[in-house]
């Protein structure tokens, strides 16, 4: 499998594959790369919809001369307590964060929880992730406070009282499946009463009477699979 960076021509491939409607996985094959190097030059480049290959190229010199500025003669990464290679880890939370984006997570959000995922306690405090990620504290209470809102992390105290923020804190993806469930419902039963509002039989109504049936499903759906899955996986007692 080659290294190094992306090279122009392959750039131009992963436009051409993108048009195409190929899947990053597809299109990492093609150029024998992982998939996580191509989701990653996506995500960083305008997504599927606004990549473009010269213009990422160009961007991609431009970063890479800016951190050769800005980077003082003879620094090495910073070694890390677990032994794990600094570079590796950084360019998986880096693949885990487009990912995050391409669901739909603000850049800063998907960031941070990608850090949290990468780490062996699962947490991480506000001052640890402002010195990670490099940002402001008011970044990081923003990106987590949404976090929690969806389910998708919890806060802990640790035995000196300091507050933590937590991904594997008891069901959270649990959790997080049935929030999603029962948005999905409530789209459902808006649809519903559309159709009492346009009138059943006629082309709108039929519409939303479509939508609202679909939608039932999926939720049931979610709710199902998530429950056997908290069955199989983490069954109680």
């Amino acid at each position: 499998m080659p290294g190094g960076r992306l090279t122009q021509q392959e750039r131009r491939q992963i436009a051409i594959g993108l048009a195409d409607g190929l899947a990053y996985a597809e299109i990492a094959r093609a150029l024998d790369r992982p998939t996580s190097t191509v989701t990653r030059e996506v995500m960083r480049n305008g997504g599927p919809a606004g990549y473009k290959a010269d213009l990422a190229h160009l961007a991609t010199e431009r970063r890479a001369q800016r951190r050769k500025q800005a980077a003082p003669r003879g620094r090495q990464p910073v070694e890390r307590a677990d032994g794990r290679d600094p570079e590796a880890v950084r360019e998986f939370e880096e693949a885990f964060s487009a990912i995050f984006m391409a669901q739909g997570l603000p850049k800063m959000t998907a960031r941070a929880l990608a850090s949290l995922y990468a780490t062996d306690s699962g947490s991480l405090s506000a001052s640890e992730l402002v010195n990670h990620l490099q940002v402001s504290p008011a970044s990081v209470s923003k990106a987590m406070s949404y976090l929690e809102s969806q389910g998708l992390i919890g806060r802990v105290r640790d035995e000196r009282r300091r507050e933590r923020y937590v991904v594997d804190e008891g069901d959270i993806w649990y959790q997080s499946m049935i929030a999603s469930a029962a948005g999905t419902s409530k789209l459902a039963e808006a649809a519903r009463q559309g159709v009492g509002v346009l009138g059943s039989g006629t082309q709108a109504g039929d519409r939303l009477e479509n939508i609202s049936r679909f939608l039932d499903f999926v939720s049931e759906s979610i709710v199902r699979a998530a429950e056997q899955a908290r069955d199989i996986l983490h069954p109680k007692g």
